[in-house]
This record gives structure tokens, sequence and C-alpha cells, in this order.
């Protein structure tokens, strides 16, 4: 509620100052300011992780293509949150579906003062923070429908839901909406941004269909990663950048709170990266980094809905338990022939929806019910699945979704941007080079069922 009270004061309707009065002291003030700030510059550091991650676990020959998606998610996230996002998400007082407060963000000295958490930070600082939000929910799906997806249709779809969907989705809940109305909960976007982004990710997987050489007749062909240190890397740049993700989002620099939630936020990484490894490593006889590493995230993923209102051994609990799901999504998903080849939808769709309903049932707060959190699911898959199909459908009648096969096999570095990420000394990417359908291929661990 301060926070649309911030965005009243901005448009003129109540005096800044009188809001911000007395509120905070002045060192408090800018302590608030300082931590926000630097969590916004965690948030963007994920974007790096994001870009490290998806590329090392993706093939060389599309590498070029991987990064400049991430490049461009984030400046168009930001650029269109500054136009129209921010004043969709956060638009004061509405009908709790669907509000507007006009275009662009204030520029005037009411920003110094806005009433964001009883004036603990500036309205600037907000937008910031917010801003980094934003292009999270559509480099998600850039990781699902990664080495054939043609590059100026995920552009425009990447456009258009980070501008429109994100921001209507997030004002029910951040903005003071109907599902905020009904109690539904979400610290830090387990389903506004995780959820949100995977459903995204699985109706783009479905609609562009499997790479090719990926199924043949009943048998599952691995493609390896071309990186596996490269997506090491992403994942702890990840994990390092969910300490602004979770510790912002308590929006201040509160010294309880803020250390209470980022060890909830570590441990249920920590829970979910040795589930994870011990339940591959039981399934595939050998351990498995690609599954640990995810293991990871979906520990971080799972926590980020309640990681302010649960106990320590909740926090434990929530992440162990995402690290067995997202090894048994992973396989569910390839058995059905959905093929993602980060994880994307494993990680980011099913184990925010789990974080989001274990609200329910580990938070300490008597008025989180998992009915609440289920509408909170329901609500938010109907809705992003039904923007999703008509954004990917309307590309894909208009502008085509996928590129041409022989754009595939030779990679969408060469097709899409006319040269490679690294120098192989001249060797052409081909069928002969190509790991997804070479006939001898070795099946790494994560390949745990073969036979579909």
């Amino acid at each position: 509620m301060v926070r649309l009270l911030g965005i009243v004061a901005l448009i003129g309707l109540v005096p800044a100052a009188a809001l911000a009065e007395d509120a905070v002291s002045q060192g408090l003030f800018t302590a608030n300011n300082v931590w926000m700030m630097l969590c916004a510059g965690l948030v963007f550091i994920m974007h790096l992780g994001f870009a490290t991650l998806e590329s090392g676990l993706t093939r060389a020959k599309n590498s070029t293509n991987i990064l400049f998606k991430n490049t461009f998610i984030v400046s168009i996230g930001i650029l269109t949150y500054a136009l129209i996002g921010f004043s969709l998400m956060y638009p004061g007082d509405f009908n709790g579906i669907l509000g507007w407060v006009g275009f662009g963000i204030g520029t005037d000295e009411a920003g110094l003062t806005a009433a964001y958490a009883n004036g603990g930070y500036t309205y600037w600082t907000d937008f910031l923070f917010q801003a980094m939000f934003a292009a999270t929910a559509a480099t998600i799906v850039s990781g699902a429908v990664a080495e054939r997806i043609k590059l100026s249709s995920f552009m425009v779809f990447a456009t258009l839901f980070v501008a429109i969907v994100y921001p209507i989705a997030g004002s029910w809940k951040w903005g003071g909406g109907w599902l905020d109305g009904a109690g539904f909960y979400d610290f830090a976007g387990s389903t506004l941004v995780h959820s949100l982004g995977g459903w995204g990710a699985l109706v783009g997987a479905w609609m562009l269909g499997p790479r090719l050489g990926k199924y043949s007749g009943k048998r599952m062909n691995p493609i390896p990663g071309s990186n596996l240190p490269l997506a090491t890397v992403g994942v702890f740049l990840l994990w390092l950048g969910w300490f602004g993700f979770n510790g912002g989002s308590v929006l201040s620099a509160d010294p309880a709170l803020t250390s209470f939630t980022l060890v909830t936020t570590c441990l249920a990484a920590a829970a979910g990266a040795i589930t994870a490894m011990t339940t591959s490593w039981i399934l595939a006889t050998k351990p498995d980094l690609s599954m640990t590493l995810n293991g990871v995230l979906a520990g971080l993923v799972g926590i980020t809905a309640g990681a302010d209102t649960v106990t320590i051994l909740g926090a434990v609990m929530i992440g162990a338990v995402a690290g067995v799901i997202v090894v048994g999504s992973v396989v569910m998903f390839d058995r059905i022939r959905i093929d993602d080849p980060v994880g994307a939808i494993s990680v980011h769709l099913v184990c925010g929806i789990w974080g989001t309903l274990a609200v329910g049932i580990f938070s300490t707060n008597p008025e989180h019910t998992l009915g609440a959190q289920a509408l909170g699911v329901v609500a938010y898959g109907v809705f992003t699945v039904a923007s999703a199909l008509l954004l990917f459908g309307v590309i894909k009648a208009t502008m085509g979704l996928r590129v041409d096969e022989s754009e595939e096999l030779e990679g969408l570095d060469l097709a899409e941007h006319g040269g490679h990420a690294y120098d192989f000394g001249g060797t052409k990417s081909g069928i002969a080079d190509d790991p997804a359908i070479r006939p001898t291929l070795s099946r790494p661990a994560t390949e745990l069922v073969t036979e579909l």
C-alpha cells in the first residue's frame, strides 16, 4: 500500500514530502536506498548468469544467438518497463485487474521523497529495482526455445511479454490487485516471475517442437551442452544474484529480516543441490553436474515465494523437495517430448509452483493458506498460457517461429548472425558434426531415460 501511495504522491494528489515526513531517519533513508540499489545491481548480474548458463548448456554453434537474445531482453525490458510497465504494474487505485497511470516515469523532485516502505526509499530506487525483475520472465523463455527459434520472432515475443503480460500479472499481487485481496502471497516471485516465465517457456517449446535429432522413434538422443564450466559459472552468478532478488524484496535494509531472508535462500539452494545430486546419481548410477546445477536453481526458485515467512527447517525442506522434483520433471518432459535444452520449464515453472504452494504448508503466518496459494497458481497459469498462445500464435502466422532445417543444422550463429562465437579453425557445423544426430553418440548421465 505504501508503494501505491508513493505513486499517488508522484502524480501530485498528495504532497510526497508529507507522506515521508518523520517516517524514517535520514540515516535509515540513506541505508535503505543504498541497500536497494545494491540489490538492483545483484539482480542485474543474474542476467549474465542466465546468459552463461544457457550458453553452456546449448551447443557452441548457437552461442552468439543465445548471448544476443539475453542482451536484447534486459535492454528492451528496462526501456519498456520505464515506458509502460511500471505504470501498468503499480497503477494505484484500480479495479484489481487492469490499471494505468500514464506513460513514462517521474523525473521531478517527488522522486526523492515518495513514500515507499513508510518513506524508506525513493521512487527512482523502486523503479530501478523493479525494472531488473521485469526482463527475467522473458529470459526464462529464451532457454527453453533455444537453438531453433527465429531471432526476430523471439524479439517480438519478448518485447510484448515483458511490456504487457508481466506487468499486468504483477499488478494482481504486488500492485494491490485482486489476488492480493484474496490473500495470495508471493514474497519475491516464485509465481509472479518464475512460473510466469515457465508457462511462457512451456507454450513456446511445445509450439516450436523438438530440435532436429532430439527424438527418433522411441529413443531420445541426448544433445550435450558445449561448456559445463560456463554453465557452472552461470549458476553461481545466479545464486549470488538471488541475494539481491530475495534480499531486496524485503524492501528495506532491515537487518533482522534481510539477514534471515538470505539465510533461508541459501539453505534452500544448498538443499536443492544435494537432493538433485543424490536423486540423479541413484537413477543414472553416476553423479551428474547439470542436474546438480539445476537443483541449486530449483531450491532458489522454490524458496522465493516464502523466504521471509518460513522457518529454517521449512526452508531446507522446500529446497530439498524442489531438488527431487526438478530431476523428475526433466525426465517427465522428455518422456512427453517437450524439448527444453536447459531445463527452464522444470526449474522455473514446476519448482515455482511447488514453492508457491509450499507457502501454504510451511509459512508461519496463519493468513497464508494453501487455498489462496492454489488460486494464484491457477490464475497466473491460465492468464499466462492464454497470453503466450496468443503471442506465439500471431507471430507464427505472420512471421513464422522456427528457422529452416538447414539453418538449424548449421547453427543459428551463422544463420542469424553471420559468424561463430568461437573460432574452430574453419570447421563447418553440419550433419557430420552435429551431436544431435550422430549415431554413435555417447550418453551423459543427464539422460536418465532413453527409451520413451
